[in-house]
């Protein structure tokens, strides 16, 4: 007796069909699957069988032969408990399951279907494939629930499987994206948290409008961590493209808790962290800390400490968005379109440009510090702050300034330009190409002496003109400004340009 359960697994962040096809036929007792299971799969005999018990159930004295196809496709995770369960209840009778059902789920020992992960890519890919009926467990009801055009059914236990099967009604899940954003949790935190710094507040303005790439560079307690977590605060809302992106990645990272995030991701990285941890990898490939943090913030506190090779890996896909990881196993894409804010003390004591304590630090050590971050590394940094520690009588008086929500309206309306201008694609200024920078960024003849004179004053590399380039045209934006006009292009510069660095 042979039959066939359609399920699904994960490439990367994409989902594929995986067909549980089973058999059973005379011979001794043995329960085997093949089609390159992980050790996960193997062990779902153990779990299978216990369930099937619990529910009433005794597997047949045969030989069941189970192959997930295609089999030369390495499988893993549990996902495929469920299915298995299902088939072998097919060949003895107890359901019937249509060709277009697609199941997934993790079973427990007692019948109960535990969550799993990489569901919503799988009911994207499959839809795609013409499937349109998902049967998954109930954590993952509202993930596959958000997209349109499917019914997915969510249960808590076998039974539950069982019954619908045999044709007890059930209602698909009913997701309203829109209920799902407006229910979204606000910040605790705000950017009038942060006393004076109003320099800095400007860099970060000006990085939220246009997705730039910072870094805060001040002695100990100057409040850059403060800066940095509060800048989630004033970026333009998701779109439901950026957010189903986003809920991809962290459903294949077994990371999501909810049916859709709703907020742009801030993920900060301790300097100890390894380089797959960082850029991704491992066997299987999984996305790492700057696909976790795809159209949202990467924060790297005490920068200068991480390892060479893990910043040095950062710089492919700081620009192209995107990283490509390499295994026996394929080919593996990851986005990774974040926007890069690092935090580092300027000198080993900390207090070099210190106006209010003298640094001890010899002019060797300063250099060796600062030149721990890499020219094409600072190349891809289009904001460089010195963030100062706040006067006394901004502490003394709580000189707050502007709120999230004040910053934040003037970011909607620079970011409304761009949606104009790239005809409504998730596209910022940062992201132009070179073509889209000889069209947009059109200079006053006043801005393109000043900029003349900057390129021969400091040797400017390609990258560094474009970014700059870049860095104008959003703070034009602000202004809404249709051309770049000098008082543009100089406050571009005083970010690009560092002269109190030795290096």
């Amino acid at each position: 007796m042979f039959c066939r359960i359609r399920s699904g697994g994960v490439l990367g962040i994409e989902g594929i069909l995986v067909d549980v096809e089973l058999d059973i036929s005379p011979g001794l007792p043995q329960f085997n699957i093949v089609g390159l299971p992980d050790k996960a799969i193997s062990e779902a005999k153990d779990r299978i069988r216990s369930a099937l018990k619990n529910l009433g159930v005794s597997l047949p004295q045969k030989r069941i032969t189970v192959n997930l196809s295609p089999s030369h496709v390495k499988k893993q995770g549990t996902l495929y408990d469920l299915p298995m369960a299902v088939g072998i209840l097919v060949l003895m009778g107890v359901v019937n399951v249509q060709e277009d059902v697609v199941v997934l789920g993790e079973l427990s020992l007692d019948g109960k279907i535990n969550r799993v992960s990489g569901v919503l890519p799988i009911v994207l890919s499959l839809k795609e494939q013409g499937f349109r009926k998902f049967i998954v467990p109930k954590e993952n009801e509202l993930e596959g629930g958000i997209v349109e055009g499917v019914e997915v059914y969510g249960f808590e236990h076998l039974t539950e499987v069982v019954e619908f099967l045999q044709g007890k009604p059930k209602e698909p899940a009913r997701v309203d994206i829109k209920t799902l954003f407006e229910n979204s949790k606000g910040f605790d935190i705000d950017m009038s948290d942060v006393y004076g710094q109003t320099m800095a507040k400007r860099a970060m303005q000006i990085a939220a409008a246009g997705f730039h790439n910072v870094l805060l560079v001040g002695p100990p307690g100057s409040g850059k961590s403060m800066l940095a977590k509060r800048l989630i605060t004033i970026m333009p809302p998701l779109s439901f493209e950026e957010a189903l992106e986003i809920t991809k990645i962290y459903s294949v990272a077994g990371l999501l808790r909810e049916g859709l995030i709703t907020q742009r991701p801030f993920r900060s990285v301790h300097h100890t962290a390894s380089d797959v941890s960082l850029i991704g990898g491992g066997n299987p490939p999984m996305p790492g800390e700057i696909s976790l943090a795809h159209r949202g913030v990467l924060f790297l506190d005490e920068m200068v400490e991480f390892g060479r090779k893990s910043l040095e890996a950062l710089r492919q896909p700081m620009e192209d968005g995107y990283v490509v990881v390499t295994r026996a196993s394929g080919r593996f894409v990851f986005p990774a379109q974040f926007l890069l804010v690092g935090a580092t003390n300027p000198c080993p004591c900390g207090n070099y440009a210190n106006p209010y304590k003298a640094c001890v630090c010899t002019p060797n050590q300063i250099k060796a510090h600062q030149s721990k971050l890499s020219g094409p590394i600072m190349d891809r940094i289009d904001l460089k702050v010195w963030v100062d520690p706040p006067k006394e009588e901004e502490l003394v008086n709580m000189q707050k300034g502007p709120s999230s929500e004040e910053m934040r309206q003037a970011v909607m309306r620079a970011v409304q330009i761009q949606r104009e201008r790239f005809k409504g694609k998730l596209k910022f200024n940062s992201h132009m190409n070179q073509k889209e920078i000889e069209k947009y960024c059109i200079l006053t003849q006043e801005a393109k002496d000043l900029l003349k004179r900057a390129m021969q004053a400091h040797h400017l590399t390609g990258r560094g003109y474009a970014r700059l380039l870049k860095v104008a045209r959003t703070i034009a934006d602000l202004d809404g400004e249709e051309k770049i006009d000098v008082l543009h292009l100089s406050e571009a510069l005083q970010f690009r340009v560092d002269e109190k660095s030795l290096v």
